[in-house]
């Protein structure tokens, strides 16, 4: 499934079709006016929390390090974390643990060569298959 028709789901042109209301918002926190600030955002929020190491593996071209969903919390805030799972409708623990599988995949999806997008993530996700990151 592509990210173009999630995209449309979240712009409420239809439903998402993610199949996993928590990528979805955090989908919707990563796109243009998000509160993340798109993956440069997500990504220094790790780095920021002395996670960049982590976060460096995830744009890298080698291994993907793991994050821990207590890393999660550090990194984005208590208040972020409930509002994404608010968003999504689960708990906060179930929060963590979702955003701790998802997020490393996600950004190495993104940022194909070793580079983050510059511009809309629209386009660096267009033809992305999430089902690989949703089963994490």
């Amino acid at each position: 499934m592509g990210f173009i028709d999630m995209l449309g789901g979240l712009m409420g042109r239809r439903r998402p079709k993610s199949g996993d209301p928590l990528m979805d918002a955090l989908l919707s926190m990563l796109l243009k006016g998000g509160a993340m600030g798109g993956l440069g955002g997500l990504v220094g929020k790790f780095t920021s929390a002395g996670l960049g190491g982590k976060a460096n593996s995830w744009v890298g071209s080698g291994q993907n390090e793991a994050l821990d969903p207590d890393e999660v919390e550090q990194a984005l805030g208590s208040d972020r974390l409930d509002d994404v799972a608010r968003n999504a409708g689960v708990s906060r623990d179930e929060a963590k643990g979702g955003l701790a599988s998802m997020i490393p995949g996600l950004v190495d999806v993104a940022s194909p060569g070793g580079s983050l997008p510059t511009g809309n993530i629209e386009k660096s996700l267009k033809d992305v298959d999430f089902r690989p990151i949703l089963a994490g």
